[in-house]
């Protein structure tokens, strides 16, 4: 289940894969040699391929269950619960690695979210305006999607935990890795208060092109943009080129134009992008957001992925009691591990249990 951990295959390379064997479930059991050549891949990548399924054995769900027993919950391509919007992406991410409330990917499904995007150098004004930005969306009851990265991102996480929103941070690290390092409590806040996602791996290493990468991932996730304040060179760009190809609402807030930090998202004012004065403006468009006005009480969403919990998951959540793990599980309802574990990945991110370290589940 889980080849995007795979050491070596890209999407275009696991794409080639998928439709040689008719599906990666069926590749995975496949013989070495059965594989087709791939282009742009290194030589000895067979060799690697085959030390990756020795590690994790036959059977590839044991791979997802060492990312949940590790607490690390995992979005797989065709689930019903990724957003659509991902696959529609010229390079769709081959898994999304998240911690945090899963009660929180409908809305993203739906792109029910703002994306607040700048510079890691703005000047005071910029921070101000981001922070306020992150106030406004989080009392309005919007999640607020943004990188984590020093800066606009940041300054809009903080505002808007600091009116208990729900801030979503896509991250160009693995989850385990904080970047910057300084952001370390900032970080374990979003993750608790909202949700943290990020496509590499545990144990990737870390890339510059991983931050650029992750732009795609935060306008898919989202329904408008906010450009807050970047220079001319800024990934912040991007994220605002996606936006306007997607045709997406794209807010600008306008800088002083002598400074630098401001030159490249004042230009996107003179292509059709909407002036942002003030945040209140935004939230006069938007209207009230799919948290309502009170973003500290939310609920779990059961209807993730449009499997609602039903009478099967009436035993399986009494089987769980006050906790168990897979193996108690099996045992108590006479089901394999792969009839069950399907059940409590959509169970925990409709945020009905959570997932522990060991295999153990506990009932929310």
């Amino acid at each position: 289940m889980l080849w995007a951990a795979c050491p070596g295959l890209g999407w275009a390379s696991l794409a080639a894969i998928e439709r040689h064997f008719g599906g990666l479930a069926a590749a995975w059991r496949a013989p070495l040699e059965a594989f087709p050549p791939l282009v742009g891949v290194a030589a000895n990548w067979r060799e690697r391929l085959d030390r990756f399924r020795a590690r994790w054995g036959e059977e590839p769900l044991e791979c997802w269950a060492a990312q949940v027993a590790a607490g690390r919950s995992v979005l797989l391509p065709g689930d019903p619960a990724s957003p659509a919007a991902l696959q529609r992406l010229a390079r769709p991410p081959l898994g999304l690695y998240w911690r945090g409330r899963g009660s929180l990917w409908p809305l993203l499904a739906r792109r029910q979210a703002v994306a607040v995007v700048g510079t890691r150098r703005p000047s005071r004004a910029g921070l101000a305006m981001a922070e306020a930005l992150g106030r406004a969306l989080a009392q309005a009851g919007w999640p607020v999607v943004s990188g984590l990265a020093d800066g606009i991102d940041a300054a809009s996480h903080r505002g808007c935990l600091s009116q208990g929103g729900r801030p979503v941070a896509v991250l160009g690290t693995p989850l385990a890795r904080v970047y910057p390092s300084h952001h370390g409590a900032l970080q374990r806040q979003v993750g608790e208060q909202g949700l943290l996602i990020s496509e590499q791996p545990h144990g990737s290493a870390v890339c510059a092109g991983h931050f650029a990468a992750r732009n795609r991932l935060q306008v898919a996730l989202a329904g408008a943009v906010v450009l807050v304040e970047c220079p001319e060179r800024s990934g912040a760009l991007h994220s605002a080129r996606l936006a306007w190809e997607q045709q997406l609402p794209l807010w600008v807030v306008p800088g002083d134009a002598a400074r630098l930090s401001a030159r490249g998202s004042n230009r996107w004012l003179g292509r059709g992008a909407t002036v942002l004065l003030e945040p209140a403006d935004l939230i006069r468009q938007l209207g009230v957001g799919p948290l309502g006005s009170r973003p500290q009480s939310l609920s779990p969403t059961p209807a993730l992925a449009g499997t609602p919990p039903g009478p099967g998951d009436a035993e399986l959540l009494t089987a769980l009691a006050d906790g168990a793990s897979l193996e108690q599980l099996c045992l108590a309802l006479d089901k394999p591990a792969a009839a069950l574990a399907p059940r409590l990945l959509a169970l925990e991110l409709a945020g009905v249990v959570r997932s522990e370290p060991g295999l153990h589940w506990r009932p929310l």
